[in-house]
């Protein structure tokens, strides 16, 4: 049975993943789809209601998004954000102007009477972000929200079920926002919350065994969460025909490569561990720019894994962790290709495969964990941080050695043992050695070795990070333990930097 849906059409937000992700935490399914969206496909998904996002464009300007009339003939409910409203309100004869005064970040905004804003108080706190502004409301619709600065914060037309809002519900910084989208989806458009992540591997497992048959799948395991809940996936679905080809390219973090070996070990796959450490190396000696080394580690990747592939027979699909926002981010509607920024990264058209695997291709990151500890997986890899597809080369400042990456995978563990024990919130840290040396003092002894770096971040979105503020005694324990137990180092820094400017990982 078909999932209710709630069609997100994208306007050029940067927010369209969100919506996406607050539609479904309510388990009702949610798709983004480009505004241009054919009328063949709006048929095909059929959704209950629509969303409109924001977006950085003026809705006067000659090449700004639009949509077909098609979206406006379903006759279903419809709500827009900032640009989204803007859009509705000058589809229906209604005057957008820019306004007198632009309103950046978190605004008072007066509430009035309307469905969307069921349960919420008369004042409200919602994150503004625009330059124009509904000047004048078109014929049917009424002004439901106002602010200090904008007299029409939000519109509504409650015979047709369409809505619009300036602010941005969909944001954290709105403090009752989620109300709204809830008021909308439930309410409005009377979704019956029958989506749930049971029911999604359910489906997913039907799927691989009806596509599969008989049939074998290799999949590319990098240890990440994607690939690592895809293997847990199809081998529930089809046991004993999944091969994982592990690529262990000798920049994995301390023990990375045995706890994978553990943990897929109960599982009816075969997994083969691939140790191209030394190859690796050689290819990248006495490289320091860190996009040549991304360049030859991604392409020399690639090349193994291939080789790999082309060895193996019998193995007609080729399984990926493609999740959602990979396929949002491509612009693509589909995924016949294998797209180059993937895991397993831009694989050569010759390789001896007649299908593609991805069952997560539907999913965001927080439902991809939730699949991973429903079918099992431990936690060290359901919740693993992100981590660079080049590993450790990308914490290691200027040339890489095996001496740099030996220190760097000591110390490393040593901040992430102490930083998870401590219980304090982080949502990325890690250590970094850096090109540099300093003089210290051991003992009685000179000791002149590697200065590390050590970084932790706390962020929502990982497009902008603030550093984590660890205790000082969190910090002297960090600096201490590496000192002393790891050979090699003669000082510990911490990385107090926000992002932007910096950037969360080191190169």
């Amino acid at each position: 049975m078909k999932n209710q849906t709630i069609l997100v059409l994208d306007f050029g937000g940067q927010y369209k993943e969100l919506i996406a992700r607050s539609v479904r935490r309510m388990n009702v399914y949610s798709v983004v789809e480009p505004s241009c969206i054919s009328e063949e496909k709006l048929k095909e998904i059929d959704p209950i209601g629509i969303i409109f996002t924001g977006g950085p464009n003026s809705v006067y300007l000659e090449n700004s998004p639009r949509c077909s009339k098609a979206v406006f003939d379903l006759g279903v409910p419809i709500l827009g954000i900032c640009y989204g409203m803007q859009y509705i309100a000058h589809s229906f004869g209604g005057v957008v102007k820019e306004g007198t005064v632009r309103e950046y970040g978190q605004t008072k905004v007066f509430i009035g009477d309307c469905a969307i804003f069921d349960g919420l108080s008369g004042e409200e706190e919602m994150l503004m972000s625009h330059t124009d502004c509904v000047a004048q409301v078109p014929d049917g619709f009424k002004v439901v929200a106002t602010t200090s600065d904008c007299p029409c914060a939000a519109i509504a037309n409650e015979q047709k079920h369409i809505y619009g809002v300036q602010f941005h519900p969909e944001v954290e910084r709105s403090l009752n926002g989620n109300k709204v989208l809830e008021n909308f989806v439930i309410n409005v458009c009377g979704a019956t919350r029958d989506y749930s992540l049971d029911d999604y591997i359910d489906t997913q497992i039907k799927l691989i065994r009806e596509k599969v048959g008989d049939k074998k799948v290799l999949l590319g395991l990098s240890g990440g969460v994607d690939s690592s809940v895809v293997a847990a996936l199809i081998s529930k679905a089809i046991p004993d025909q999944l091969l994982c080809v592990y690529v262990d390219h000798g920049f994995m973090r301390k023990d990375e490569t045995k706890q994978i070996k553990e943990a897929f070990a109960p599982l009816p796959l075969k997994l083969e561990v691939v140790d191209a450490s030394e190859k690796f190396l050689s290819k990248i000696a006495g490289v320091t720019d860190p996009e040549r080394k991304r360049k030859i580690i991604g392409e020399e990747f690639v090349k193994t894994f291939a080789e790999v592939a082309n060895a193996q027979k019998g193995y007609d699909f080729l399984a990926q962790g493609t999740i959602y926002p990979d396929v949002i981010e491509s612009g693509a509607n589909n995924s016949a290709n294998i797209k180059s920024h993937h895991n397993v990264g831009g694989l050569p058209k010759d390789m001896p495969f007649t299908g593609l695997v991805e069952p997560l291709r539907g999913l965001f990151k927080d439902e991809v964990r939730i699949i991973g500890k429903k079918l099992g997986l431990p936690d060290y890899l359901v919740n693993r941080q992100p981590f660079p597809g080049p590993g450790l080369s990308i914490r290691t400042i200027g040339e890489i050695t095996k001496e740099k990456l030996d220190v760097l995978r000591d110390a490393d563990a040593i901040v992430r043992e102490e930083i998870a024990a401590s219980g304090i919130k982080s949502d990325q840290y890690f250590a970094v050695i850096t090109d540099t040396k300093s003089v210290g003092v051991i003992g009685d002894y000179r000791n002149y070795g590697y200065v590390v770096v050590i970084r932790a971040v706390t962020t929502s979105d990982f497009m902008t990070a603030e550093y984590t503020r660890l205790p000082y005694d969190l910090l002297t324990k960090m600096a201490s333990r590496i000192v002393n137990e790891v050979k090699g180092i003669s000082r510990v820094c911490y990385d107090v930097t926000g992002k932007p400017p910096a950037t969360i990982e080191w190169e």
